[in-house]
């Protein structure tokens, strides 16, 4: 408990030290935010509507670079058993996130500070919250290519789908590259590690988009989500494959 509240108190010094930046220097914020959706139903002998959605809004201040983000995901089966229809949702996940970040003096380099909330209801885990701080840098960086690291300590509190609670500290670590293929096109690869006594936390998202026109694209990616520790009856890995259009403004 000790460790989250320590935690919890770094949080609000990084976020009153953002505001009273804010106070101090009076030049506009440059906001940059995207929306981005994917739906598949489906009729006849097999019948279901799954959803996948996203958000994201990226805030650069003197300052401070701030992040928040949220995604979801659920789909719902529709089956007919003597006449009669019923449905039954087979998948439902969402999480939401934010991070506030101070610039050093190294370009790209920042202090910062986050948070992450997720639930799926059908998971291994069907309850995540995290805290953490730690150095985010650029590692590499070439004309059509960037590399950008973070790592740092957290704390990291789950519940299981069979009701155990686990809390405790962790090292975390995220690797962002990104591939600017031409004009209209890009790859990019994203990796997040929560590493605990107890279990090792990931997730990856691999992906290709297409920009339509200057404000669409189109955005084929590969998400996982594994945990190291489950229990009997859930599998360790859980994986999407989606098509979506992204609006950004």
């Amino acid at each position: 408990m000790k460790y989250l509240t320590t935690l919890i108190l770094a949080s609000g010094l990084v976020a009153g030290n953002a505001m009273a930046a804010e106070d101090d220097i009076e030049q506009s914020s440059n906001i940059m935010a995207s929306a981005e959706i994917g739906a598949i139903t489906t009729s006849g002998n097999t019948a279901g509507t799954s959803v996948t959605g996203r958000f994201e809004v990226l805030q650069d201040l003197p300052l401070w670079s701030n992040e928040y983000t949220g995604n979801g995901y659920f789909k719902e089966d529709r089956t007919r058993v003597n006449g009669e229809q019923t449905s039954q949702r087979s998948a439902q996940r969402y999480q939401v996130g934010a991070k506030a970040g101070y610039k050093l003096l190294e370009e790209n380099a920042t202090l910062f500070v986050l948070a992450n909330h997720s639930e799926d209801k059908f998971g291994a885990y069907t309850r995540t919250s995290s805290l953490g701080v730690g150095h985010g840098f650029r590692w590499y960086q070439s004309s059509n290519k960037t590399l950008d690291m973070e790592v740092g300590p957290g704390y990291f509190s789950a519940t299981r789908a069979t009701g155990e609670k686990e809390n405790g500290m962790v090292v975390r670590g995220r690797a962002a590259f990104r591939w600017k293929l031409s004009d209209s096109a890009a790859f990019a690869q994203m990796m997040t590690v929560e590493r605990a006594s107890w279990n090792t936390h990931a997730t990856s998202e691999t992906s290709l988009s297409t920009r339509i026109n200057g404000s669409m694209q189109m955005k084929a990616a590969f998400s996982a989500i594994n945990d190291s520790s489950v229990p009997a009856d859930k599998t360790g890995t859980d994986t999407q494959t989606s098509v979506t259009l992204v609006y950004s403004f």
